[in-house]
């Protein structure tokens, strides 16, 4: 058949049946297989050929269905399934960086993210510098010989500023540097990330993938070289592989990420407009308005303004928490990108190991308040969000 579209890869994309012919794809829940001599079995720890496994940690049938699925998705060759998105994050990092190593990371991160920059990788020797991701001169000037990779988000989280990766790739490469991205909040639905230069895409695909508060997981994708020759020894030997149950639930999700994340992106987009101007926001922060300062490049970039927005209430922490206990329909988590509606006060929960001034030169105010939209009626989460408001 001719090239498939991303739709019908996430329904099909890399479904291998056993002798059984089952409609949904199986659960292989085993640790290890067996061989059918000790011939074959020296044979495959020599070199594994396709359909070929050795041990859960280093690779399993449901996985390997994940995987495929994944990489066609984002248009990777490749993909490596984790234990969850910090396991990915950590492991694309880790697995290429040494001792004498630089990287250049946005300063604006994931608290998490943070932790593995600032705390574990300087721990062995790799120096990091961090820039303003936005300001493409700062990217420039950071470079070195030694730098060997970049790292940002795509959108960060959750100030929702997009960084321009074809501009930074063209930066990176420059000077041999690989471009690693955490794209979970442009979501794989409207990712060009590998066509607009970047190297490595990381995703928790518990964000959107799942999307149903299910379970965790994540994935590293780029090309069949750098996931097999880099990623994967690095991964199977430090055990932060995917559990065949949890990639069976992601490949279930897979089937309907497309559906619900434009659905995600349609009550954003309601809500965002509903809410403009409002007397009780300072600022309103949504990509997918004409007044965010990068709608231009988020339009050139993903097409769309993305599942998630962000209040800034006037008033503060106080406004803030009266806004959340007022929501009867949006429910007060620190997940996102589920089927449910999920608000979150990064300041106290996901980025408050931040200190106060980092959280301020993030913009990270005590008045934040992230919103990321579900699948329920848009008017429905217009009308609870102006109730909410008028609460404050």
């Amino acid at each position: 058949m001719t090239k498939r579209g991303k739709g019908t890869n996430l329904v099909h994309g890399g479904s291998k049946r056993s002798q059984w012919n089952e409609v949904s794809e199986a659960i292989f829940l085993t640790q290890g297989f067996v061989y059918e001599n000790a011939e074959q079995a020296e044979a495959r720890f020599l070199e594994t050929g396709p359909d070929e496994y050795i041990y859960a940690r280093y690779g399993n049938p449901t996985v390997a269905m994940f995987e495929e699925r994944m990489a066609l998705l984002e248009g990777a060759e490749d993909g490596f399934a984790c234990a969850s998105g910090m396991a990915a994050v950590n492991g694309a990092l880790t697995s290429m960086l040494k001792s004498g190593d630089h990287v250049v990371s946005a300063k604006a991160l994931f608290g998490s993210c943070l932790y593995i920059l600032e705390e574990v990788l300087t721990r062995y020797g790799v120096e990091v510098t961090f820039v303003d991701g936005a300001n493409l001169d700062e990217w420039r000037a950071a470079m070195r010989p030694e730098t060997k990779a970049v790292f940002f988000e795509s959108m960060s989280n959750p100030t929702l500023e997009v960084i321009d990766i074809a501009g930074v790739s063209e930066i990176a490469h420059s000077v041999g540097a690989k471009v690693v991205i955490d794209n979970v909040f442009s979501t794989p639905v409207y990712s060009k990330a590998i066509e607009q230069g970047a190297d490595v895409i990381v995703y928790s695909t518990t964000k959107h993938v799942d999307g149903q508060g299910r379970c965790l997981g994540g994935v590293i994708l780029g090309t069949k070289e750098h996931i097999r020759g880099v990623v994967e020894p690095y991964m199977k030997h430090t055990g932060g592989s995917l559990s065949p149950f949890n990639a069976w639930v992601m490949l279930k999700g897979l089937e309907t990420v497309a559906l619900r994340v434009r659905a995600q992106t349609e009550g954003a987009l309601a809500i965002a407009k509903a809410t403009q101007g409002h007397a009780k926001l300072l600022r309103l922060i949504y990509p997918g308005l004409e007044d965010h300062p990068q709608h231009e490049l988020v339009m050139r970039q993903l097409g769309a303004g993305g599942t998630m927005l962000s209040f800034v209430l006037k008033d503060g922490k106080e406004a803030a928490f009266r806004f959340l206990n007022a929501l009867e329909i949006a429910i007060i988590s620190n997940n996102l990108g589920d089927a449910k509606s999920i608000v979150t006060h990064p300041a106290t929960t996901t980025h408050q190991r931040l200190s106060d001034a980092q959280r301020s030169e993030l913009g990270i105010s005590d008045g934040l308040v992230r919103f990321s939209v579900g699948i329920e009626d848009p008017q429905d989460l217009v009308n609870d969000v102006l109730q909410a408001l008028d609460a404050v």
